[in-house]
């Protein structure tokens, strides 16, 4: 699979996307899966991080997207985010999970801060 940029981001960092066809984790509620972006390995001085001092990412793109939580009334409340979306997220918000040997984070719709347009 070949990387891909974050569209319209300003960040030139390189981010490794799972095809979402690929997915075969269906989130319920308002829950999310999120593929995180990676970590920097280098500071911009050209400093390389050793993994001990690297930050937890708190951005990466939407696979998969449950069909919303269900009100008092019954209603279903749909997520304002969609698949192909690059979110920003909560740093210590969500679930890791190890899938077909793929990292994801599946999220409450309350850990997404922002969508990067």
């Amino acid at each position: 699979m070949e990387p891909t940029q974050a569209p319209n981001c300003s960040d030139p960092r390189q981010v490794e996307v799972t095809d979402v066809a690929s997915v075969n984790i269906k989130p319920l509620e308002d829950k999310l899966v999120v593929q995180a972006s990676e970590a920097e390995t280098t500071t911009a001085s050209g400093i390389v991080i050793p993994d001990t001092a690297k930050e937890k990412p708190q951005e990466g793109k939407v696979l998969a997207v449950g069909p919303g939580r269900v009100d008092d009334n019954g209603n279903r409340i749909p997520l304002d985010v969609a698949v192909g979306d690059v979110v920003i997220f909560s740093k210590y918000g969500g679930t890791e999970v190890k899938y077909n040997g793929e990292d994801y984070l599946i999220l409450s719709s309350r850990d997404v801060l922002a969508v990067v347009n």
